[in-house]
């Protein structure tokens, strides 16, 4: 064990009794409170300590997380196993049993994290640096934050031997981030029956709060699908002196600007027409008024131009978004290159039909020198969004008019991938969570200078606790 994962490991022996005295009546008692203060101090103890284990992916490296936070379920007396599909690349499971009345639970996060940028930080990024009311460090949102908030709120149903009417599983993953094939795809081909489940609680959604104020909690309960088009124009190459007019950089700029311009029609779902019709409840009158007439014959296409130039976020919930991120195009500046690329990132509504988009650019392109190709493979799977009318999701709205009233449950369709795809194509209702978040919170995920509230994160713990307590607990 390394000096510092040690160091963290004896800091979280000193941290206080996690219940008050005499907060609850026993161990079946379902009103009994944990000290969600303790708790709070506890959770930003073992995400700073998670945070400094570089998990960068790639390479990866999740054993190294996986043990960590092995050694603390060790440290409680729970048993759990690490599952590696390639060296290195741990995932870890653990369970509390239920007498089975009703079926698990899963807990989840992944381990791994995104690169950086290190010179474009301000502290380390590793660093899992407290200051100023916030945690620090790359995967502090994305995505050890939620990890570590699901195993606080494991470890606290152990420790208050919670009776559960079902198993509660934890599970923190590998590949998450583009290698899901060392990680969900791993477990649910070949570890299924170590967590199979019928309620999922995974990263995705966030309790916003704008201006340090709780506006709405919104869970994912369904998400856009990763579907990667290239655009490839082919020309003659030739001397930079003498200008072509097959020239493959002049064409293939022409077809990027015309689809950066573009946009699909909007295509509403359950998940989405819930989600607008809820926030107009909740919002001011005029932007009330935006997202209740989103249909509107007359005014759509206006109301829609509105919210795509005030709230990008809200414009990719409408439709199947594609946005240039890569553009490919010679290697020297006197020669005219034969061919040149560009990569669209395509985020495709659940049940988008990625023959007739890939119709569709060739159309709105109109050049014979531009290819669309459409992605060789389809990735995570499109499924149908988890269900509104399920016993976690009224557990998720109990919970939030509790915890802050006044506010709203929002379904969300999350404009990114999770691995809560791979689970609801095995039949899994998967629900998104996140932490309070404000607009700064939110930019920095996969950003510079990631961060995550200490307050907030000790209240996201409360809410996964009681949520919980709500569907697994014995009545």
């Amino acid at each position: 064990m390394g000096q510092r994962l040690l160091r963290t490991v004896l800091a979280l022996a000193a941290v206080p009794a996690l219940f008050a005295p005499g907060s609850f009546a026993g161990a079946s008692d379902k009103s009994a409170v944990p000290d969600f203060i303790a708790a709070r101090d506890e959770v930003v103890n073992i995400l700073s300590g998670f945070v400094r284990i570089d998990t960068s992916n790639p390479p990866g490296n999740e054993t190294k997380g996986a043990e960590y936070l092995k050694s603390i379920l060790d440290r409680e007396g729970i048993p759990s196993e690490i599952f590696e599909m390639e060296r290195g690349r741990g995932n870890i499971v653990a369970r509390l049993k239920g007498n089975g009345k009703k079926r698990p639970i899963l807990l989840m996060g992944h381990i791994d994290v995104v690169g950086v940028e290190r010179e474009k930080w301000t502290v380390d990024p590793f660093g899992g640096i407290v200051k100023d009311g916030y945690l620090y460090g790359r995967g502090a949102s994305d995505d050890k934050g939620m990890t570590s908030a699901c195993l606080e709120v494991f470890l606290l149903l152990h420790r208050l031997k919670v009776p559960l009417d079902r198993d509660v599983i934890f599970l923190a993953e590998a590949g998450e981030e583009g290698t899901s094939s060392v990680g969900i795809d791993f477990m649910v081909q070949q570890h299924w029956d170590k967590i199979e489940c019928e309620y999922a609680l995974n990263e995705g959604g966030m309790i916003y709060a704008p201006n340090g104020k709780v506006k709405y909690v919104g869970v994912a309960t369904t998400e856009k699908v990763p579907r990667g088009f290239k655009l490839v124009a082919k020309g003659t190459s030739g001397h930079g002196s003498v200008p072509r007019l097959d020239n493959a950089i002049t064409h293939l700029s022409a077809a990027v600007a015309k689809v950066g311009n573009w946009q699909p029609p909007m295509r509403l779902n359950e998940t989405t027409r819930a989600f607008f019709s809820r926030l107009a409840k909740i919002s001011p009158p005029e932007e009330a008024y935006l997202y209740a007439h989103l249909e509107d014959p007359a005014n759509g296409e206006m109301i829609q131009e509105k919210i795509r130039t005030a709230n990008p976020t809200y414009n990719s919930m409408l439709r199947t978004s594609i946005v240039p991120t890569i553009i490919k195009g010679g290697f020297r500046s006197n020669v005219i290159p034969g061919e040149a690329e560009a990569t669209l990132d395509v985020r495709a509504v659940p049940d988008e039909d990625i023959d007739a988009l890939a119709a569709a650019l060739r159309k709105l392109i109109n050049d014979a020198a531009v290819e669309v190709i459409p992605p060789a493979s389809r990735g995570r799977p499109a499924t149908p969004p988890s269900k509104l009318e399920t016993d976690m999701f009224r557990a998720l709205e109990s919970t939030q008019a509790k915890l802050f009233p006044g506010t709203a449950t929002l379904p969300l369709m999350l404009t990114g991938a999770t691995d809560s795809a791979q689970l609801r194509a095995k039949g899994v209702q998967a629900y998104g969570l996140g932490s309070v978040a404000g607009d700064r919170e939110r930019a920095s995920v996969h950003g510079n200078d990631e961060r995550i509230s200490v307050e907030g994160l000790g209240k996201f713990v409360e809410f996964i606790y009681w949520t919980v307590i709500d569907v697994a607990a014995s009545k």
